[in-house]
């Protein structure tokens, strides 16, 4: 049965609330913020009657801020999704992924990791053991799908369905999040294809089309690496689990090892196609 019940924000350590007056203060690189920046930044997240900031040391005063409010219904959790509410970058916005990277390199020792579905932050537990040796981050994508995908509406759906992978991957989902791996692989091939070269679907349909020939074919064309081409048909087979026959009939169940290589066989897709990208013209 999944647990709906919303996590407990109010617990966090004092360690855990040092970090994110770190991250809210913008120290090692972060997204700088002034004694005034936060005294505006925590308002906006929902705070009633900010003190004023009178030159006291940044980080030493936020922490006093949030250790005082930590008991507060809700405080916490309003300064961690403003944290993460891509409004507040719009002046740096590749600011926004380092700084929800930063803060669940911390949370997620709490049991707990912001995501973005849609484009929205929401604040979902997880399980901490992610956080220690041998278990990993999906694999890093080094840029955006609007880079690889021109439809708006069909890069916000594969956007959407990598969060709810990750969602998935996070609380264990092993088989869903392998399964939702490989739609997205058949997704961006397909749209790489069709914005790119349609003319490399041949006879086949645009609903027709298997995932094994467009794999083929985006190697062809060279969007591809011949290696990477080999590790999809890999997670093809596993994209099949949707099927629950092909799963009992199978001597292999996937577990996390499986799911960690198949995050990193989309990643180095999505780099493929990225780098691969047609540069506009001058």
């Amino acid at each position: 049965m999944t647990d709906t019940t919303a996590p407990d924000i109010s617990q966090l350590d004092v360690a855990t609330l040092k970090e994110l007056a770190r991250v809210i203060c913008g120290d090692d690189d972060l997204y700088y913020r002034s004694g005034r920046d936060i005294s505006e930044f925590l308002t906006r997240a929902g705070w009633e009657h900010v003190p004023a900031y009178q030159g006291q040391y940044r980080r030493e005063w936020t922490v006093e801020l949030l250790i005082e409010r930590r008991h507060l219904p809700g405080q916490l959790e309003k300064v961690l999704l403003r944290l993460a509410e891509p409004l507040e970058y719009l002046d740096e916005p590749e600011q926004l992924a380092a700084v929800v990277t930063a803060v669940n390199a911390f949370l997620i020792h709490e049991g707990l990791r912001i995501v973005t579905p849609g484009g929205r932050p929401r604040i979902i537990t997880c399980d901490p053991a992610l956080a220690g040796p041998g278990h990993h981050s999906p694999a890093e994508f080094r840029g955006t799908l609007a880079d690889i995908i021109t439809d708006p509406r069909a890069a916000q759906v594969l956007q959407s369905r990598m969060d709810e992978a990750q969602t998935c991957y996070e609380n264990g989902a092993h088989v869903a999040a392998i399964i939702m791996l490989g739609s997205i692989l058949e997704g961006v091939l397909l749209r790489a294809v069709l914005e790119r070269d349609p003319s490399l679907l041949g006879n086949a349909k645009v609903d027709k089309i298997s995932l094994a020939e467009l794999i083929k074919r985006c190697h062809t064309a060279g969007w591809i690496d011949a290696d990477i081409e080999k590790f999809c048909h890999e997670l093809r087979e596993y994209r099949n689990y949707v099927h629950p026959r092909q799963e009992i009939d199978a001597t292999h169940t996937p577990d996390r090892d499986t799911l960690n290589v198949s995050w990193q066989v989309v990643g180095a897709v999505l780099n493929d196609l990225h780098a691969s990208r047609p540069q506009p013209t001058s």
